[in-house]
Order: structure tokens, then C-alpha cells, then sequence
């Protein structure tokens, strides 16, 4: 596939007028050879920006909204170029955009993906120019009508301003700037100062259509003759259908098919990972297929590699951690000589269950096929991998596959998957009609890709004066790259060679072992933030107490003086340990941590570095009698300039409840080879009575370029809740979830 378009370098824009005289803006494709790069042979596409004649702004938002709020940033960058006045714009999802050449697909919009906290940033870099460059375009056509020059033109929500106060609408002037010619030379963008709508609260575009019930999810959309399906998948791991009687389904009025899904090949995956082998049920309806599922008579043969629960996977992590490790991650200095001469040593080890995603909205898609087009309508958050789903299933050519993307009920890595998009482009190329798959809530328990469960062994030493002097994190954990990476990289999504304390210890060790497990793993929020944090976080603390040193001072003193450190991957490429300690600061400010603590009260601290983002929690905790109560929460957050604050404030919101909710009590089970858990009944999350009344989220003024928020603020949430744990029972819980191991050892 080819490279993403990358605007920020080259801002050739595509201009053109409708019939209506609308001013139309928007990238092409991205170009490979100079005579594109020129703005010759410049491909159709559709626009990220609209100005009707009535002055409606319409903008279209590229990347996958699961509950984020990018469509509102994406928005507010693009409008704040163009000086567009907010009141007046409308908010449209846009397709994946995507054109065929020599039979390669090149992507119209450049990034269109919702992981990594990534969509804001790459919107930064890309949606000003579109924004500027329209903004220019309506300045030259106003400068003409007045016979003036650009110059002489300002543009202040909506409006080209002359020198003397004419005003002109941008609805006035789009015909006439659809005409021109834009600049070969990127716009100029704005200073901060200049700053309008970036930096100021806006609600969700969405938000009223989803108090009110009329906002579509991709579950709502439906096609004409169409057909329901739902599927029962083999509950073993790689196993396989070994009987089946469907002549009473056969039967029943409104069933139209009885398919059967083959068991998995690991060899050639249909999605982006193999299918558990199933039986569909066709119908005309939901509640036809789903009574018609419960009459199957099925036997079902167990894979060769059966699904272990955690602690089997515990005894199998301390097997593998006593020897040599599948990747030595980092190695600075000599830790096993200073470990030797150092006076005060600290050795501790965590565990981190598997949990599923538990998303709202489950697995589902529309899906229209046949020898000419594609059509695709489903929850997603990686497009492009739907896209590419579809081509191997169908042959077709990328421009002949459309791919539509509805608001999300979350996703939370989930819905980067396209297991659930394969099964159904397989079901409507068989049934020659269109499908509309819809997994129940226990299949998509039993069949999610997990987050990989993980054992932490970590192992320190401070010299006399209480100085860290080394440190040493091994993982064994089930990676989540196993089978789709080869073996030599499925550490890359368990272990970051730059995390802390890395660059702060000189002698210093990372490791990772490869665990094997039969159960699909993917990414979830954080991704391995959200678990290595815990055991570092949670170990520095330990440290701190046996060193009898405050923890807020042993954290900073461990960060030291400000400066950037080198780091590699995503959200580098510097670490700047001064971002760290401010947040640190000031959460730990806000909850009075140097006040006098409530009788019976903990309170805890925790900071990371995610994605780019620098983010601190701080926690005071009670006990009354086995009920655990959260009375205050602080999350401190350097997301380099925010876009919109009060969406960044309510994903680090979102992000630790979250986070609360996964620590406290989440974990799936292994029973007899399968998944134990069939619903929320038995997978639960937090109660909003088990939550804190209110999260207090402090943003860092900055100007450094934004980063996202989505996953920001779920890493340090749970050390700090575990450590004020400690400080107000005295018990140290060294595994996820939180709950059981509490009520175990108070």
C-alpha cells in the first residue's frame, strides 16, 4: 500500500465550485512523483470543507469518532484557520476516502484512524492548511469585488472585512472564490495569539442528537432487502464444528439460511486475525435469527492448543522469567554489580489479569457485495484495514469498495479488529443479498481480543544516601503482536525502551518473555501503558516507603532537573522530565498532599508519559467496613495546546473512571478451556456509586503542538489508586484487579 498523504508537507489543495456555487477545498491523493506534486494529474475527491451560497460551513471529519470527540477537534482546528463563525457550521462524517492507482489504493485524507491518541495531532498538521488556504481564497474574492488588495481584507467569523468596514459573507464570495486558483505556496497560518475557537470549550457536535435519541450508530443502519445475521462460534480456542442438525431451523418461517463459518487457519487470516469457526443463521429479522440460534443442535471439537486461565499463565511466567529472556529490551551500566555493593534493595512482582473491551455498541456490519462494488457500514477505527479485509475476500478494486463510518459506541482497540467485517462480506457473497451481522453480547465476550495478561518482576537498589542506583523490569507476557508479527518483534507492543525510569538510573535493565497463550489478543486503551505503569508506579512507591522518603519527593528527586531524554516510538522523540514533575506538582497540590490527612484516609500519587502526553493522578481513598470509597480524584495533564478543553477534560475523565473500573473488579476466566463470562452480569463494571462523585482535571497551558487525550489519562490512574490503597489500609495490592486481592488480605 502506498505512504500516507502527508499535508503538512505539501499543501497542494484541489479547489472546485458546484452547481450551486459552493466554494469545495480539500487534499489530493498523496503523489509520488513531481509532476503530481506540481498539481498535475490531480485525482476526484471529496471535500473537507464546503461553503454554500447561504453561508453554511459544512466540514467533514475524517477520522473514526468511537466516543473521542474527534469530530469536534478536527472541526475546530479546520474552522479556526478559516475564520469561520461556528454558529454557522455543520459537522459531516466522512468515508473512507480512497482512489485506485495501478491498482494500488492512495488515501485521499491521509490519516483515518482512531488508536493511539493520534487523530488530533495529525489534524493539527494537516486541517490548519485547508483551513488557511480557503480562508485566502475568500480574502482574494472579496479583494477583487472591492477592487482592492488582500491585504486590505481581514476575515472575522464568516465575513471578509475591508479597511473602510464593507463586510462580505463567506456565502457571498464562494462562487467567486471556487474560480480561483489557490496559491502554490502553503498559507500562512495563524500566530496562537490569534486564536479564536482553539483553546475555548465546545460541546460535542453530536451532543444533541445523543440526549435526544437521534443520533445513528453504525447497529441503526439498515439497507433495503436485507438480511439479519447472528453467529454461535466454537467456544474453544481453534477449534472446530464437529456436528451439526439445523433441520428444525430449516423449518421456521423467516429463516432464510443456515451457513457455516470454517474453522480457523492461522496461515491466511480472513481479518486481522483467524475467524472462530461458526454457524450463521439468515433471517428476516433479529429475533427469527436469535431463537433460531438456540435450536441448532451442535457439537463442537476442541482446538490443539487449549485457552489457560491467569494463573495457570502465572506458573507458566515463572517458569519462563527464571531463564533467558525472548528479548533483552535495554541494558545501561551493570546492575548485577551495583545490586551487590548497594546497601538497600527492593524486589517486588505484579500481575496483570486478561480483561475484554466491554464495549457498548458489540460487533457488528452492514455489508453490500457483488462483482462490482463493495459497501461497508460498521463500527471501525482502522478503515484501512477494513478496506484491505474486503479487497482479499472480494478481488475488488480499492475505489470500488465504500466505506462508511457511523458514530461508534466506543471501542477501546476493539473495533481495530476486522474479524467481525470479514464474516459478514463471506455471509452476503453467499447469500448474494445484503448482510447485517450483529454479535450478541456473550459471543462478543467470548470471542474479544483480550488485553494480554502479564507478570511484572521488578528489582531495585539505592545507595547510601537513598538514591536510585538500579533498576530492573522483566515482563512475561501473551503479546499481542503473537501471530500477526514475527516472533522477533511481539515485544515492540509489550515494552518501551525509553519509558522511565530509564535515562534517570544508570544502571538499568529491560526484559520481555514471550508467554503463549491460545486466547486472541489486541490493543486496548493504552496499550501497554496502561499495565507497565501499575507495576512501576506502584514499585516506586514501595521504594519510597522503605526508604521512608515522602513519595511526591522521591518522584521528583528521581526525575531530577528539568530535560529532555531521548525517546523512541510513539510520542517521542524527547521525554521532557520537566512536564512530568509540573503535573506531578500540581496534582499532588490539589489533592493536599502536604496538608494534614482525615483520619483513615490514603492517599496516592502516580505519573506517565503516554503518546506524547504527560499525565498525573493523585487519590484519596477511604475504607468503611468492605465498602472502598474514592473522595477525591486529581488528574494533571500536559497535552501540549488543547484544542478543545472541555473535551480534553472529559476523556481524562472518561480515561480514569475507566481505568478505576478495569483495576477494581474486571478480569476474564478460563473455565474448562473456555470464557467463563457471558454478559455484564458477570463481568462487572464500576457502579457510578463506586465511582468519585467528580474527577478534577488540571490542563497545563502549553504551547507545544497538541497531542490527543483518549488514552492519556488511563495509565496512572490505577497505581495511584492502589497506592493510596496502601497509605489507608496499610496493604499492598500487587495485581489486577484490585478487589479480590484487597478483600483477601484485609
Amino acid at each position: 500500500m502506498s505512504r500516507a498523504h502527508d499535508a503538512g508537507r505539501r499543501r497542494f489543495l484541489k479547489v472546485f465550485g458546484s452547481a450551486t456555487g459552493a466554494l469545495i477545498v480539500g487534499i489530493p491523493a498523496f503523489a509520488d512523483t513531481p509532476d503530481e506534486l506540481l498539481g498535475r494529474n490531480l485525482v476526484p475527491l471529496n471535500p473537507y470543507l464546503r461553503i454554500e451560497p447561504d453561508g453554511t460551513t459544512v466540514i467533514g471529519a475524517r477520522d473514526p469518532e468511537v466516543g473521542q470527540g474527534i469530530r469536534t477537534a478536527e472541526a475546530r482546528i479546520l474552522a479556526e484557520e478559516l475564520d469561520a463563525d461556528w454558529n454557522k457550521v455543520i459537522v459531516v462524517p466522512l468515508d473512507l476516502g480512497v482512489t485506485t492507482v495501478n491498482g494500488e489504493p492512495h488515501w485521499t485524507y491521509g490519516h483515518q484512524m482512531a488508536s493511539a491518541s493520534t487523530s488530533v495531532p495529525a489534524a493539527w498538521n494537516d486541517l490548519r492548511g485547508v483551513g488557511a488556504a480557503a480562508r485566502e481564497l475568500l480574502r482574494r474574492a472579496a479583494a477583487e469585488r472591492w477592487k482592492t488588495t488582500p491585504a486590505s481584507v481581514r476575515t472575522s467569523r464568516g465575513m471578509a472585512i475591508a479597511a473602510d468596514g464593507r463586510k462580505l459573507g463567506y456565502g457571498e464570495l464562494a462562487d467567486a472564490a471556487s474560480k480561483l486558483k489557490p496559491a502554490t505556496t502553503p498559507p500562512v497560518l495563524k500566530a496562537p495569539p490569534q486564536f479564536v475557537l482553539v483553546g475555548q470549550d465546545a460541546g460535542d457536535v453530536d451532543a444533541r442528537d445523543i440526549v435526544t435519541g437521534r443520533q445513528r450508530f453504525a447497529i441503526d443502519e439498515w439497507l433495503g432487502d436485507t438480511l439479519v445475521a447472528v453467529i454461535t462460534r466454537c467456544p474453544w480456542p481453534g477449534g472446530k464444528l464437529a456436528q451439526l442438525d439445523d433441520a428444525a431451523v430449516q423449518k421456521m418461517k423467516g429463516v432464510e439460511k443456515v451457513m457455516t463459518i470454517p474453522p480457523p487457519d492461522p496461515a491466511r487470516a480472513l481479518g486481522t486475525q483467524p475467524l472462530a469457526a461458526g454457524v450463521a443463521v439468515l433471517a428476516r429479522d433479529t429475533w427469527t435469527a436469535l431463537q433460531a440460534l438456540d435450536k441448532l443442535e451442535l457439537r463442537w471439537e476442541p482446538g490443539t492448543l487449549p485457552a489457560r486461565d491467569d494463573s495457570a499463565l502465572a506458573q507458566a511466567a515463572a517458569a519462563l522469567l527464571a531463564g533467558d529472556p525472548a528479548k533483552a529490551v535495554r541494558t545501561d551500566g551493570d546492575f548485577a554489580e551495583t545490586l551487590k555493593r548497594a546497601p538497600h534493595r527492593f524486589k517486588a512482582e505484579y500481575r496483570v489479569a486478561t480483561v475484554a473491551h466491554a464495549e457498548l455498541e458489540p460487533p457488528n456490519a452492514l455489508v453490500k457485495v457483488d462483482n462490482q462494488h463493495a459497501l461497508v457500514v460498521a463500527p471501525v477505527q482502522n478503515p484501512r484495514a477494513t478496506l484491505d479485509t474486503v479487497r482479499r475476500l472480494t478481488g475488488l478494486a480499492p475505489d470500488k469498495i465504500e466505506v462508511k463510518l457511523p458514530r461508534a459506541g466506543g471501542g477501546f482497540g476493539r473495533f481495530l479488529e476486522t474479524d467481525y467485517v470479514a464474516e459478514a462480506v463471506m455471509l452476503a457473497k453467499a447469500a448474494g443479498k445484503p448482510i447485517k451481522l450483529v454479535w450478541t453480547r456473550s459471543e462478543a465476550f467470548a470471542h474479544d481480543t483480550y488485553r494480554p495478561f502479564s507478570v511484572h518482576q521488578l528489582e531495585a537498589c539505592a545507595d547510601r544516601k537513598r538514591k536510585l542506583t538500579g533498576w530492573t523490569h522483566r515482563i512475561a507476557s501473551t503479546s499481542r503482536l503473537a501471530g500477526r508479527e514475527p516472533r522477533a518483534r511481539w515485544w515492540l507492543s509489550e515494552m518501551h525502551p525509553d519509558d522511565l525510569p530509564a535515562g534517570l538510573v544508570d544502571n538499568l535493565q529491560y526484559a520481555w518473555y514471550a508467554l503463549e497463550s491460545a486466547l486472541p489478543r489486541g490493543s486496548y486503551r493504552g496499550s501497554s501503558h496502561a499495565v507497565n505503569a501499575f507495576a512501576t508506579e506502584c514499585f516506586i512507591d514501595e521504594i519510597a516507603h522503605e526508604l521512608k522518603i515522602d513519595a511526591l519527593k522521591f518522584r521528583l528527586a528521581l526525575l531530577g532537573d528539568p530535560r529532555k531524554l531521548s525517546y523512541r516510538g510513539h510520542g517521542g522523540p524527547v521525554l521532557d522530565t520537566g512536564r512530568l514533575a509540573w503535573v506531578l506538582n500540581l496534582a499532588a497540590d490539589a489533592i493536599g498532599w502536604n496538608k494534614p490527612h482525615p483520619q483513615g484516609h490514603g492517599f496516592g500519587l502516580a505519573c506517565h508519559f503516554t503518546f506524547g502526553g504527560y499525565v498525573a493522578h493523585a487519590v484519596e481513598m477511604s475504607m468503611e467496613g468492605e465498602r472502598l470509597v474514592i473522595h477525591n480524584v486529581v488528574c494533571a495533564a500536559d497535552l501540549g495546546r488543547v484544542v478543545n478543553p472541555l473535551g480534553a477534560r472529559a476523556a481524562l475523565v472518561g480515561a480514569t473512571l475507566d481505568a478505576f473500573s478495569t483495576a477494581l473488579r474486571q478480569r476474564i476466566g478460563v473455565k474448562d478451556g473456555r470464557i467463563a463470562q457471558r454478559g455484564f452480569s458477570d463481568y462487572p463494571l464500576a457502579t457510578m456509586a463506586q465511582m468519585p462523585h467528580d474527577v478534577q482535571v488540571i490542563l497545563v497551558p502549553s504551547q507545544e503542538n497538541p497531542t490527543g487525550a483518549f488514552a492519556m489519562g488511563f495509565p496512572s490512574a490505577a497505581p495511584a489508586l492502589a497506592n493510596a490503597i496502601f497509605a489507608g489500609t496499610t496493604v499492598r495490592v500487587r495485581q489486577l484487579p484490585i478487589w479480590p486481592e484487597l478483600m483477601r488480605l484485609l
